[in-house]
């Protein structure tokens, strides 16, 4: 099956979606409201480490692997950001429900319907953002039985490593929200669990943070870990020298130079003891798995950290999606491309994603069990993308379904 490009291009939007959601153990209200008799809790939202919005070019543009913006400059028109970046306004504006002679705020993010040249030195950038690839994913992961068989056939893909300029700046690629009729800023960062101040800086709200319908939002990511003094990844430490053979310390001696070994007594056949039947009283082994394929089907597109932060399952059209274990449906969302996303939150602060789906059957707050369906591939582009989360970051979801 092909997968289109407008697929590709938005498979990855959903890769930070529960990274936001995940923010602690505690239940929260994602619509900014007391149902259940609790008082209003913030504090969750302040916890968090939000990383700084990256810096753009001369352009105003900041790039990222799946997406770009331009960020306006004081006194801008989105005629005039259209026009530094060389694409046509009216399609610009048309994208960001805004006129093409509307001023905006300086630092207003302005989403880009497609591609321009890559930010590069010439224009004074360093290129796509750089996600952070020093994070120990075997730890996040966890264990797993590697015995139980593979539910769906599995093509290996390869992906050459890109080079990164020195001056690369790090960090996760935001989500892009588009605004619905009704949300406020607050009940947005109320989604996300995210302060409201963040997702005022990122996107160059005015002081009373007031959106728009339709506007597209960035959703301000983790601070990435710095492990180490640089982000960028680092070369492998030479290994420590060892002595050849016969040199360094002293050989030792063996027993049988000293004292002859003792002889070997043969057992005939008939002595032996027969081994005990067993098979009467075995059982198939179960599948230990610690999730389900949300899909029975072909695995088209392979994990990669930064580049696709799950696994791309197709399927037959109209076939169900399934929860890969049991939890609660934390979100359900569109990104910005109408693409439809559904969130389960699990325990252990896990988070699953299943991206590109149709005719959802559960809602907000529904607990699901291991397998119930959640919802359908679509007709067109029949596949899920599927992450597995854990806090702030997508972990291969290979080991939890092994």
């Amino acid at each position: 099956m092909t997968v289109s490009l407008r697929s590709l291009r938005t498979v990855a939007m959903a890769v930070s979606t529960t990274a936001i959601l995940a923010g602690c153990d505690t239940p929260f209200d994602f619509d900014f409201r007391d149902g259940f008799g609790q008082k209003l809790d913030t504090s969750s939202a302040a916890k968090g480490a939000i990383a700084p919005r990256p810096q753009p070019d001369n352009r105003g543009i900041i790039s990222y692997p799946n997406y770009q913006v331009a960020v306006a400059r004081r006194g801008d028109t989105l005629e005039d950001v259209a026009n530094r970046i060389g694409l046509d306004a009216g399609e610009l504006a048309e994208y960001n429900a805004i006129r093409r002679d509307d001023a905006l705020r300086a630092g207003e993010i302005v989403a880009l319907p497609r591609r321009v040249s890559e930010p590069s030195e010439a224009t004074g950038g360093a290129g796509q953002i750089v996600s952070p690839s020093n994070v120990d994913i075997t730890s996040l992961a966890g264990s797993a039985i590697d015995n139980a068989a593979p539910a769906v056939e599995t093509e290996t893909l390869e992906a050459s490593a890109a080079p990164i300029p020195e001056n690369a700046q790090v960090g996760f690629e935001p989500i892009r929200h588009t605004v619905q009729r009704g949300e406020t800023a607050f009940t947005i960062s109320r989604l996300y669990n995210i302060p409201v101040r963040s997702l005022a800086e990122w996107n160059g709200l005015g002081s009373d943070f007031t959106i728009r319908e339709n506007q597209i939002l960035l959703i301000p990511p983790a601070q990435p870990l710095a492990p180490s003094s640089s982000p960028l990844p680092q070369a492998p430490v030479a290994a420590t020298a060892t002595t050849a053979p016969g040199e360094g310390s002293p050989t030792p001696t063996p027993p049988s130079a000293t004292k002859p070994l003792p002889k070997e007594t043969v057992i005939a056949a008939a002595d032996k003891p027969k081994a005990p039947d067993l098979s009467a009283s075995q059982t198939k082994p179960a599948n230990s798995a610690k999730m389900s394929y949300p899909v029975n089907g072909k695995i088209i597109r392979a994990y990669s950290k930064g580049k696709n932060n799950g696994i791309d399952i197709s399927g037959t059209a109209g076939g169900p999606v399934v929860a890969a274990t049991e939890g609660t449906v934390a979100a359900i969302t569109t990104d910005a491309d109408d693409v439809k996303i559904v969130v389960v939150r699990h325990a252990n602060n896990i988070m699953t994603v299943y991206y590109n789906v149709d005719n959802i059957a559960v809602s907000k707050g529904t607990a699901v069990k291991r397998g119930q369906k959640i919802a359908q591939l679509p007709a067109k582009d029949s596949y899920v993308h599927f992450e597995v989360r854990k806090g702030f970051d997508s972990v291969d979801p290979m080991p939890y379904l092994k």
